[in-house]
């Protein structure tokens, strides 16, 4: 697989060209694999392997993550707006500033997470695992939280303004300022 020509295809799609294909990365092997800026707005990334990937920057809008392995992946500034994480593995991410407004991170691994500052307004994190998440300073507002464990997350200053808490387990958690 040549992700180079992979994301040159891609590019041209976004851009109607008609020799544009749509990014199909589903079940890829990109373990480690760099591709910080990279325009994936819409890709098919369901059930990619991007364990300790470098995606900082990258445009992941609308791309369908679904069961991806993100492990340990740094998604630094990323833009995750309406990307469908659902079961997908994003366990020590980095996702500092990342933009997930909107997500669908239902059942999603966010064990040890980054995600410092992250717009996750109106992200669908139902029943997400965010044990020692550092969800410092992030926006949660009108977030679906609803059966999410948040055992010993950071939720210091954090915007919960209209999120969903219902049995959310926060035991443990720094709600300091939020």
């Amino acid at each position: 697989m040549d992700i180079n020509s992979i994301l040159e295809k891609h590019t041209a799609w976004l851009n109607e060209d008609s020799d544009g294909e749509r990014a199909d990365l589903s079940g890829a092997d990109l373990r480690g694999a760099d591709l910080r800026g990279a325009d994936l707005l819409g890709a098919d990334l369901w059930g990619a392997d991007l364990w300790s990937a470098n995606l900082k920057g990258a445009n992941l809008r609308g791309a369908d993550l679904w069961g991806a392995n993100l492990k340990v992946a740094d998604l630094r500034g990323a833009n995750l707006k309406g990307a469908n994480l659902w079961s997908a593995n994003l366990k020590g991410a980095e996702l500092w500033s990342a933009n997930l407004k909107g997500a669908e991170l239902w059942s999603a691994n966010l064990k040890g997470a980054d995600l410092w500052s992250a717009n996750l307004k109106g992200a669908d994190l139902r029943g997400a695992d965010l044990r020692g998440a550092d969800l410092k300073d992030a926006d949660l507002k009108d977030a679906d939280l609803r059966g999410a464990d948040l055992k010993g997350a950071d939720l210091k200053g954090a915007d919960l303004k209209g999120a969903d808490l219902w049995c959310a387990d926060l035991k443990g958690a720094d709600l300091g300022d939020a």
